[in-house]
């Protein structure tokens, strides 16, 4: 692809898509890390969890239907702004729910409003990446989804320190969100208006009709390659997904460890995936995606039967390091898979990530019923089965020549 752009801006737009994904990954592990303090708060049960953690599953889903029709009515710059306030906003919700209000249903109505941020935000950062990606000419996905991985670390140790010394959630979260805010407000300045996305100094210029434009991200649905691409995005991030609603509690109900202690092994798990990410990159180049997406599928399965069955911490941890090495590369290889058609690329990404995001809507309910059951530890043995057929549809994302954007 030319570049037609100068090298201080391309820097520019890439450090911006790097800031926002740090702050996604910030909000989302800093209420990740609060999720025993909030049940201890709201007084729930196991099942009773999963229940509310579905209100961020829902809220994402929406959330990555609406980033289309988000960005063809506001252009991308707007759109980015809109998405992540409402995702602050809704952290800001949860903390007064769980420290001020004590609402189980004012907490799940907050969380869909994270849940939406966050799913639309997902989808415009990673349709910014792949552009920059393009541009610059270098491999850039698996690092900036290891920015995404830095993100969820700083947050899950602002988190153990906040349960540590007993910061309530209602303040915790407060900040994270007015910090994510802020910094999200300043980096979106510097991500380039691009016509096709809507997006246009000149506001006399008429939008791209977004009605079409929906009707053509919809077609991309009837791709058999977008499908298989997504049964592996569906397995890799039910295993990263899970770990951010369950392990916690798996550390703190099944093993028997602290509220901090379980807050420190999420941080471990979300550290191996930020190792993953940043090494990712080299070992996809000399390896390929297929023989690389099946090594993940098979660390991570190993760690997840030594998370179930550890009968000592230390192999606990071990298990969690190969656990997050497993999940690491998964996303960010489907993501890269989807726009190797660069045509109607928002799209394409958007139906991938919406097929994993599938994980987040069924995923906690469905662990949290089997949990109360069986218990929580049990419970991850689903997990083990669809990192192996992750492993098993790894072929789909074998690279392919690039194709031209129309036009």
């Amino acid at each position: 692809m030319t570049n037609t752009r100068g090298r201080l801006e391309l820097t520019r737009w890439r450090n911006a898509v790097f800031v926002l994904f740090f702050v996604s990954g910030l909000g989302l592990a800093s209420w990740v890390s609060r999720i025993p303090t909030v049940r201890d708060d709201l007084a729930l049960r196991t099942d009773q969890v999963g229940l509310l953690i579905f209100g961020l599953s829902a809220g994402s889903i929406l959330g990555l239907i609406a980033a289309v029709w988000l960005l063809s009515a506001f252009g991308a710059r707007r759109a980015l702004v809109i998405s992540i306030a409402t995702s602050s906003a809704g952290l800001v919700l949860v903390g007064a729910a769980a420290t001020v209000w004590g609402s189980s249903p004012i907490a799940f109505a907050a969380l869909a409003l994270v849940g939406f941020g966050m799913g639309s935000t997902d989808v415009m950062m990673n349709v910014e990446g792949a552009a920059v990606e393009r541009e610059l000419g270098v491999t850039l996905m698996p690092l900036l989804h290891a920015c995404f991985s830095l993100g969820t670390v700083a947050g899950a140790l602002l988190g153990a320190g906040a349960a540590g010394l007993a910061v309530s959630v209602g303040w915790h979260l407060s900040l994270v969100a007015a910090l994510a805010l802020a910094a999200a407000a300043i980096a979106v300045r510097f991500v380039p208006l691009r016509p096709a996305l809507g997006d246009s100094a000149d506001h006399s210029v008429v939008r791209p009709n977004w009605a079409e434009r929906m009707r053509t991200s919809l077609a991309v649905w009837r791709d058999p390659s977008i499908l298989m691409i997504g049964v592996i995005v569906l397995g890799m991030t039910f295993a990263e997904g899970s770990a951010s609603d369950w392990l916690a509690l798996a550390v703190v109900d099944g093993h028997g460890q602290s509220d901090a202690t379980g807050a420190l092994v999420f941080g471990v798990f979300v550290s191996a995936m930020t190792v993953g990410r940043v090494l990712g990159g080299p070992v996809l180049d000399r390896l390929g995606r297929v023989p690389v997406l099946r090594a993940c599928s098979v660390l991570g399965v190993t760690g997840l039967l030594l998370v179930i069955l550890a009968p000592s911490v230390w192999l606990l941890v071990v298990g969690t390091v190969l656990w997050g090495l497993g999940a690491s590369l998964g996303f960010p290889v489907g993501m890269s898979a989807a726009a190797d058609n660069t045509a109607n690329a928002a799209a394409r990404v958007s139906a991938v990530a919406m097929i994993g995001y599938f994980a987040f809507l069924v995923g906690p309910p469905v662990l949290g019923l089997i949990g109360e059951q069986w218990g929580i530890l049990n419970a991850l043995f689903v997990i083990v089965v669809l990192m192996a057929l992750a492993g098993l549809a790894a072929p789909a994302a074998r690279e392919r020549a690039q194709t031209p954007a129309a036009g």
